[in-house]
């Protein structure tokens, strides 16, 4: 899973051995639980195989924040950051294959790795895309319409449309599946 990477980090093997050694390769059905809402998170995975999604529960109402899949990697960042109650929940999908890492360890890595000036730029720069894609996500939400979202979405991100059930992309999106059907049918037509 990880050899892809491995010329990125131009590391010894000993210290890239050490790295790899605090991955930890899980096997979860889906509807599994990662991280409940309200819980600190000690732990950040990175998707080999499946789909996950990002939740938050609005007054009785899920709402799906983000969807994450393979190569990604998915955790609630704040949380995990600072030690806070999580804002979301991280729930798979689909039966996933994950590389799951604590905190400490990711915590000691992340010392490290500051001191070496391009893996501290290719780490900032991974944090910079998922805030540039919130700012996106929530930029849209306010100013395009379901329809021109949805459109978006086929563009940007088709296999959300082709992987993820549709009741979590219109959850997604911020209407109802019954919407979503008539947006689907009006664009089928042509109008």
């Amino acid at each position: 899973m990880f050899e892809q990477f491995k010329d990125k980090f131009n590391l010894d093997e000993r210290k890239w051995n050490e790295y790899l050694s605090c991955f930890h390769r899980m096997e979860v059905a889906s509807k599994t639980t990662l991280l409940a809402e309200g819980k600190v998170s000690k732990k950040m995975f990175v998707i080999e195989k499946g789909c996950i999604r990002a939740w938050l529960n609005n007054n009785g109402k899920d709402i799906t924040a983000q969807f994450f899949f393979e190569g990604e990697s998915v955790g609630s960042i704040e949380s995990f950051m600072k030690n806070i109650p999580s804002p979301i929940t991280i729930e798979t999908i689909e039966p996933s294959i994950l590389w799951m890492i604590n905190k400490t360890d990711l915590d000691r890595m992340l010392s490290e790795i500051k001191e070496i000036p391009h893996l501290r730029d290719m780490f900032i720069n991974k944090i910079f895309e998922r805030t540039f894609d919130y700012m996106k996500y929530f930029f849209s939400s306010i100013r395009d319409t379901p329809q021109q979202r949805y459109l978006d979405l086929i563009k940007d991100r088709p296999q959300i449309v082709k992987r993820v059930p549709q009741h979590y992309i219109a959850s997604y999106l911020g209407i109802t599946t019954v919407h979503l059907s008539r947006i689907k049918s009006k664009l089928a037509k042509g109008d």
